[in-house]
């Protein structure tokens, strides 16, 4: 059946006939669009899911009518607070789940900014690789004892990571000038490759981590681009798909772009994810590092699945935030 799955699919699709009751799952980011579709499909087949969030008012308006759906299904889904890019915030959040002492069946770290103009986080690192990477990693690391044998860890990453590399050398943009859509996508590999380091450390007890792309939807993740750069993007992307004798782009409905993630989370097998980048419900084919694709063709540049390029980050990582695990 899930050969059948692509681009098109939808949460509900993937889900169909899929029982999760007695599941504990955590998602962050779940106050816009597909961290809250995320967790409504979920909680609708009878998971108890923890929501995080950095503003909890928000959170709990978004979420009304899926807190209704998972309570009709004999799910659940709980607020918690969450400022990925504080990590005071972010170990207090994780203190909290450890000492609650409920163990969890799958991590979806969701929660992301995209494009964002040049910043730092409350600790003083680049707001992207901050926000999206260091953030996580400390989250994810914290609770990682509280995550069952058999688990799963899934990482939203993107097609973006192709915009660039790691750089281990000047992860803050002090060397080198700012450029949004490089810092994007320096945070997106950073993601990609915390899956791959995180798979290898904790496999050996069934616990795996995949990271995914859950293709390009309209949500408030482009709110850092104005309406100019938008349609500048998107035209250009449309002429190389017409010189590639492709049709134009279409933008993914968030059930679509949600779909992938729980397909990772709770469907697809543990030896098909573990370790490797997934989008359009499969996993990817890597692409060589000197090839030309348009930021909305398939493919995982191989830098990104590389376990030395995931190991060194993971080194710079723990010195960064001042915790080895």
């Amino acid at each position: 059946m899930a050969q059948n799955f692509g681009a098109k699919t939808t949460t509900d699709e993937v889900l169909a006939g899929i029982d999760l009751h007695g599941k504990r799952i955590f998602v962050t980011g779940v106050s816009a669009g597909l961290g809250v579709e995320t967790a409504r499909a979920l909680a609708a087949r009878g998971a108890q899911v923890v929501g995080a969030a950095r503003d909890l008012d928000k959170a709990r308006r978004a979420t009304e009518a899926a807190r209704r759906e998972a309570q009709a299904a004999g799910g659940s889904i709980e607020l918690v607070e969450l400022d990925l890019a504080n990590l005071a915030s972010v170990r207090a959040c994780a203190d909290a789940l450890v000492a609650a002492g409920q163990p969890f069946d799958v991590v979806i770290a969701n929660a992301g900014v995209m494009a964002t103009p040049q910043g730092k986080t409350a600790d003083g690192f680049e707001t992207q690789f901050g926000t999206n990477h260091l953030g996580h990693f400390v989250l994810v690391n914290r609770i990682e004892k509280q995550i069952r044998d058999g688990g799963r860890v899934v990482m939203l990453a993107s097609s973006g990571h192709r915009f660039a590399n790691v750089d281990l050398d000047d992860p803050g943009f002090e060397r080198t000038p700012y450029d949004p859509f490089v810092a994007y996508g320096r945070s997106k590999t950073a993601n990609i490759l915390f899956a791959v380091a995180f798979d290898e450390r904790h496999r050996a007890r069934g616990l795996r981590a995949a990271a995914v792309h859950p293709g390009g939807i309209n949500t408030e993740l482009a709110r850092h681009m104005d309406e100019s750069q938008l349609t500048g993007f998107l035209e250009q992307i449309n002429r190389q798909l017409a010189e590639e004798g492709k049709p134009p782009f279409e933008f993914k409905s968030v059930p679509q772009g949600a779909a992938t993630s729980v397909w990772a989370a709770v469907v697809a097998q543990a030896d098909e994810v573990g370790g490797r980048y997934c989008e359009n419900c499969h996993t990817s084919e890597v692409v060589a590092d000197d090839v030309t694709i348009t930021p909305v063709s398939e493919g995982v540049r191989h830098y990104a699945l590389d376990p030395e390029n995931a190991r060194a980050l993971w080194r710079q990582s723990e010195a960064l935030v001042g915790e080895s695990f």
